[in-house]
């Protein structure tokens, strides 16, 4: 039976719904996140748009002017809001894109994927400055769609544009990025995959996970959980994003080498775009084996800010990912 859409809610931290079929929750506006980063999804798409003309350009040295024509921006206004989001200049990462470029070639005979690996885009750094572990839900609530569960979500801002990020009581199970105008349709995918939870919106909430996530004053030592539906097929897949993605860049074939599968790269491939918690399941990093950025299923665009972004604000130390035995469904 196909149900009425819901009235928007009165108060948006404390109404709960039930979700069913195509039940749909309204949006409203997302709070704001006070972290210099963090850019809302229009000034994202602008920064990507400059660092793929950058990446595409950087032999002809292109002047301020050119770059902010490219982000659609004035030169003092572009230059502010590359400075605030990648803390260096538009000029600064041209030279830092230049010299990779210059060190690649030195590498030799070594693969694209090695040579990127060396010179440190997205080299070995901690994974986000978190611990993150991985957990599956039990068999009964795959089967049951989410119900008896209760999930809180909401919207904020990121380094990346607007993100969706929701919580069950036993970890973090969704984080999606969100283009602008298409709040509804990624809350619908939420829906989707947990159709029978009762959801509470918590804008607040999502904040301040995003703030913990992303922000450099915010580093804390207790795990990030994560608790994600899945086949045992993908949350393997998964499981090696957070093994080998924490390291650097990877390949579809080192993924499907490392849970035994080594030709199954399309079903691999397939995994790796399900993935349900965008960034923290690093399937960003995952590459060609030409060392090609691949698609992605949040856009190309994203993924080569989001390796440009880390690769700018590397963390000092070693990797330390906690990645425990998941409980598959069966």
């Amino acid at each position: 039976m196909v149900h009425g859409m819901l009235k928007a809610p009165q108060a948006p931290f404390s109404r709960k719904n039930r979700v069913a079929g195509v039940r749909r929750l309204f949006i409203m506006g997302a709070m704001q996140v006070p972290n210099t980063a963090f850019l809302d999804s229009r000034d994202f798409t602008r920064i990507a748009r400059a660092i793929g003309f950058i990446d595409a350009n950087f032999r002809a040295q292109p002047r301020l002017a050119e770059l902010a024509a490219a982000a659609g921006l004035s030169a003092f206004h572009f230059n502010r809001l590359f400075h605030k989001w990648a803390g260096i200049t538009p000029k600064q990462y041209l030279a830092f894109v230049t010299g990779r470029e210059a060190s690649s070639a030195l590498a030799g005979e070594s693969s694209v994927l090695d040579a990127a690996y060396a010179v440190g885009l997205s080299g070995p750094s901690r994974l986000h400055d978190l611990i993150v572990t991985l957990d599956a839900v039990t068999p009964g609530e795959l089967k049951g769609r989410g119900r008896g569960i209760s999930i809180r979500y909401g919207f904020s801002d990121t380094p990346f544009g607007r993100a969706l990020i929701a919580t069950t009581a036993r970890g973090l199970c969704h984080l999606a990025f969100v283009e602008p105008g298409e709040e509804q349709k990624e809350l619908d995918a939420l829906q989707d995959r947990w159709r029978e939870a009762e959801v509470d919106r918590d804008d607040s909430q999502a904040c301040n996970l995003a703030m913990r996530i992303w922000s450099p004053l915010d580093r804390l030592t207790v795990p990030l959980r994560l608790a994600v539906a899945g086949t045992n097929f993908q949350l393997k897949v998964w499981q090696a994003l957070l093994d080998l993605g924490a390291r650097g860049p990877t390949s579809y074939s080192a993924v499907a080498e490392a849970i035994g599968h080594p030709r199954s790269l399309r079903a691999v491939g397939g995994a790796v775009g399900a993935n349900p918690v965008a960034w923290l399941i690093p399937c960003h990093n995952v590459l060609r084996k030409d060392g090609a950025l691949g698609g992605y299923h949040w856009g190309e665009d994203r993924k080569r800010a989001m390796l440009a972004w880390r690769s700018l604000r590397a963390p000092r130390h070693e990797p330390e990912v906690r990645v425990p035995a998941v409980r598959h469904a069966t």
